[in-house]
């Protein structure tokens, strides 16, 4: 199968359908393209998602399965429903949003570079220019000390990356984060490619096609007037 090419000055270009990504590497779907707003929603809205490493030509991802978390289905640990408890964290949105992306970009320790490059750094705070883009912050004495970041189209939250200072921070945050948009209407978030944290939190794996189809049917609805108010 062939990849598709994207049109850098096409931000209204068509990506392929889901069915014609690659198996092998899973989900690359097509190259190319640019990292506009137009284009980038585009992408979320069809269940699409930029990831690449600095040097490579933008590459566009629509996994099979898919990862997702349902709000109703989020699991808190007993272990992390006593740092609830303890209220070690102020819980904040749309507070930081440059800051919480860039300390997401900084490599991990067993990381060598980072997939957040300045460009995409770039793109996603002209989205949360527009409201599209959003953060969830945990602070403490003052300080951001973890957080993430994603997208919201319609009742789906596009989920991106998360980072901590301290520990259990970008939990306490993604759990007051699935609160919240539970309390605004959200049902679906998407946290696009499997791992064991996440599955400890309560994600799960469904085929893409029904992914694709709760998208057709999600993203046209509008949150709560509420939503990312302040």
């Amino acid at each position: 199968m062939q990849l598709a090419v994207l049109d850098p000055l096409r931000a209204d270009q068509d990506f392929p359908p889901l069915e014609q990504a690659l198996d092998e590497p899973n989900g690359l779907i097509a190259v190319g393209g640019c990292l506009s707003p137009r284009r980038i929603v585009n992408a979320y809205r069809s269940g699409i998602f930029p990831w690449f490493n600095p040097g490579e030509p933008i590459l566009w991802w629509s996994p099979d399965p898919r990862s997702v978390l349902f709000p109703e289905h989020l699991y808190v640990s007993r272990s992390l429903t006593k740092t609830l408890r303890k209220q070690r964290f102020e819980i904040r949105f749309d507070s930081a949003f440059a800051d919480v992306i860039e300390a997401c970009s900084t490599p991990r320790h067993a990381q060598g570079g980072t997939w957040i490059t300045q460009d995409m750094k770039n793109a996603y705070c002209q989205l949360h220019a527009l409201g599209i883009a959003h953060s969830f912050e945990a602070w403490q004495h003052g300080q951001l000390v973890g957080g993430l970041y994603g997208i919201g189209i319609g009742r789906v939250f596009f989920g991106e990356s998360m980072f901590h200072r301290v520990t259990d921070a970008s939990k306490v945050a993604f759990v007051a984060l699935v609160a919240q948009l539970s309390a605004w209407g959200y049902q679906l978030i998407d946290c696009q490619v499997s791992s064991e944290h996440l599955f400890s939190l309560g994600a799960e794996e469904i085929p893409r096609q029904q992914f694709a189809e709760l998208l057709n049917q999600l993203c046209p609805q509008s949150p709560t007037p509420a939503a990312w108010q302040p």
